[in-house]
Order: structure tokens, then sequence, then C-alpha cells
């Protein structure tokens, strides 16, 4: 069941409205005068064609929802609000994504969906695209594995048996899983960046180094990064969270450079950031910072901030002057300004079984960042924050003081989400 914000929710543009918008996106595309669906003299495709897919004028996102109980998953469809039933991965411990895949890792490896929805960024436009969803299958034999999706074009799987695999997306988007192509070494992290790989080593006080897809050394950036804890790919660069702070690896052309990001005071282990959240495309990352309060990255500025939200479960935020979206354990989604680190809205979600909090019915002392924790997923317009204990997703106006614009009521607990088609 759909529940929506009855005077003020986001309906998708009208038929004739989106035919126009798609024809002039297609003529902004081309070279020449031409349409840009015609095929050109040669024969070829039209700019942006993809077999097998049809081409939009907005956004096509949709959520990936995965119950680590029982290892059901579905896609929701928020243009149509359709819920599409996939392949469960029982054990799923945690659910990835690069935008179009969702990555469900578990005991048995990593699975692969493919929702269908993506977006192609060429700077000066961005093409939107849907498909049908299908199950590729596993990308490795065994669990304890880390995907890191970088760059858009390879996808790296590391394990502690196996070490580091690069698949190529590719072959993902054509329906198939390859062998993929071993990396020499051991790394605690890989991530593809600008054709390239940066590779954290296992070794301690080894420094990060950048490698080609071969898997042969072409920068030393001699900066470690101890007991890396996670990563996220922006404009600026390659952020990695590490114990003293963060590691900036920028590129330009084939030069590789490392700038250190360090906390502004001494942090303990378990209050640093180990887990990014942010708007893809944005350079604002957001990573809980303990059990009461949040860190906000400027990979721009190159600072962090702390932002005392009270008791926390998730957090994130669209970055570039949106307020940071923090979930209580109390159920009570709030708003802080990120400068000043005052709030400034908030919003009871609907129905919770309680007021003491969103925990029950997903398991006792479940903690943020569990398998089965409530989650944030932030694009351009709205943010999305799942609701295991209710078996419900609601969607947040961020920019109209917290409204729930709509709720989806599933069938599932959605203990694990991503968005995709961003």
């Amino acid at each position: 069941m759909i529940h929506r914000d009855p005077a003020r929710r986001r309906a998708p543009l009208p038929r004739a409205l989106t035919t126009v918008l798609v024809a002039a996106l297609a003529v902004g595309c081309t070279t020449g005068g031409g349409s840009g669906n015609e095929p050109e003299a040669s024969g070829s495709p039209p700019h942006g064609y993809v077999e097998g897919a049809r081409e939009s004028a907005e956004q096509q996102a949709r959520l990936v929802l995965s119950d680590p109980a029982t290892g059901d998953a579905r896609v929701l469809d928020l243009i149509t609000e359709k819920v599409h039933r996939v392949e469960g991965v029982e054990g799923a411990t945690a659910l990835t994504t690069d935008g179009r895949f969702g990555y469900v890792h578990a005991p048995a490896g990593v699975s692969v969906i493919d929702t269908g929805a993506w977006m192609v960024d060429h700077g000066d436009h961005v093409h939107y695209y849907r498909a049908d969803i299908r199950t590729l299958g596993r990308l490795t034999p065994h669990g304890d594995a880390r995907v890191s999706r970088g760059d858009g074009t390879h996808v790296a799987v590391t394990t502690g048996s196996r070490g580091t695999v690069l698949h190529r997306r590719s072959d993902l988007e054509q329906g198939r899983i390859g062998a993929g192509q071993p990396l020499a070494g051991r790394h605690a992290a890989v991530i593809p960046f600008r054709e390239h790989v940066v590779a954290v080593p296992r070794a301690a006080g080894a420094g990060v180094t950048v490698l080609d897809r071969a898997g042969k050394e072409t920068a030393s950036l001699k900066t470690e990064c101890r007991d890396p804890r996670g990563d996220a790919v922006t404009r600026r660069g390659v952020v990695l969270g590490c114990a003293d702070g963060a590691l900036l690896v920028r590129a330009r052309g084939e030069e590789f450079t490392a700038v250190k990001i360090p906390y502004p005071q001494d942090v303990p282990p378990g209050e640093r950031a180990r887990d990014f959240r942010l708007r893809p495309g944005s350079d604002t990352l957001t990573a809980l910072a303990g059990d009461t309060s949040v860190w906000v990255l400027d990979v721009t500025d190159r600072a962090w901030k702390r932002v005392e939200t009270g008791p926390v479960l998730a957090a994130n935020t669209a970055g570039e002057g949106a307020p940071l979206l923090a979930l209580g354990t109390d159920g009570t989604l709030r708003g802080f300004d990120v400068d000043t680190g005052e709030r400034t809205a908030q919003a009871t979600l609907r129905a919770l079984p309680d007021r003491d909090g969103i925990r029950d019915g997903v398991g006792d002392g479940i903690r943020a960042g569990d398998a089965g924790a409530p989650d944030i997923a932030v694009d351009q317009s709205r943010a999305y924050v799942s609701n295991p204990a209710a078996k419900r997703v609601d969607e947040i106006d961020y920019n109209d003081s917290l409204r729930v614009a709509r709720s989806f009521d599933l069938d599932i607990r959605p203990g694990l989400m991503v968005e995709t088609g961003r």
C-alpha cells in the first residue's frame, strides 16, 4: 500500500511533456542539425542509444530492498510505484550499489541484481535509462567480500582468501558475470578510479599505490592509510577512511597525488568514520561518529565537522546547503544545519511500533550500521528512510521541513536498502 501527501506529492512527468523533453535531450546531444533519434549516415545508432533500454527525460529511481532475516528481496520502482520480486539471498549482511546494480553480500558470496535503472553523465547533459529488472548470479563463491564500484568501468571484489578480482562492468550490463581479472598481491582496499585502481596494501606502514588495470604499479603515493574503513568516489577524487582521518587521492591526467584530511581532534576507534554516505555526485560525505553524533566531511574544503545529533541510527545529506538528516532511535527524523549544528526541522515517522524504538521487531540491541537497521538514501530532491520494524519506506522532501511525501508499505522488513538510477 502506498500513502501519499494528498496536497503536495511529486508526480511523474506527463507523457506528452516527457516525450518533448526526451526529444530536446536528443537534439542537445547531436553535433549536427539532426533530431538525434535518426541513425547517422554511416548507419550507426543515434547518440545515447542503448540496446534493450528505454531512454527517459527524468531520473528512473528504484530502491533495492532486502530482508536479512528471511533473504527476501524486492525492487521498488519509484516512478511507477510497483514492487518487483527478485531472487532473494539468504543471510544477507550488506547491500551496495554502483548506481545500476545492487550487490548483496552474504556468506555464500556477492550476488548481483540488475535494477534496470541508471544514468550516463556526459558532463553537459545526462541520459536516463530504464530496462527490465533481473538477477545475474554471484560474483564470488564465498563471503567476506568488499565490493568497490569506483569509476563505473570496473567492479573490484576483494576477499581474504582470493585477493582482489576486477570485473568489467560492461559484462554485467550484458547480463553475464565473467571470471574477472585477478590482481596480484593482497590489499585491504582496491577502488577503480580513472582507468586505474587505487590500492591500499594490507602491510602496516606501506603507502597507497596506483596500479593500471593489469596490476602494474604506476604511482607510489608513499602515504599510509592505517586500518582503512569505508571509501567513496567523489568529483574531487577517491576518499579513504583511515585511522587518523581521511585520505583524498586525486588525479590530474596521469599524475596521482594524495592529501591527508586529519580529524580535528583525537578520535577513539569507536567514533571513527567507517561507512560513508553521500548523494551521488556530491562532495559532502557523512558517517556516524559513535552512537550520538555524525561526522560531515567536506571534501572541497578538506574539513571535518562533528554534529551532535543525539542517539542516531542513520544519517545522510544531499550536500551543498542541504540539511544533515539524522534518524534518531526514537523514530524521529531530524534536520540539522551543517555549519551551525543547529536543528532546523524534525518529523516523527508514521506508525512506529512504539515511541521508544525503531528497533522493535528487527532484533534486540540492533545498532546503527547492522544488517536490519534503518538507513537513509538521498538523491537530488528526496530522501528515502527505511523502517524495517514497520515494513515501510518513507519518501522525505528534505527541502520542505522534512515533509513525508509518500510512504510505501512492504511485505518484507527492508533491513538493507540502496537507491539506483542515479
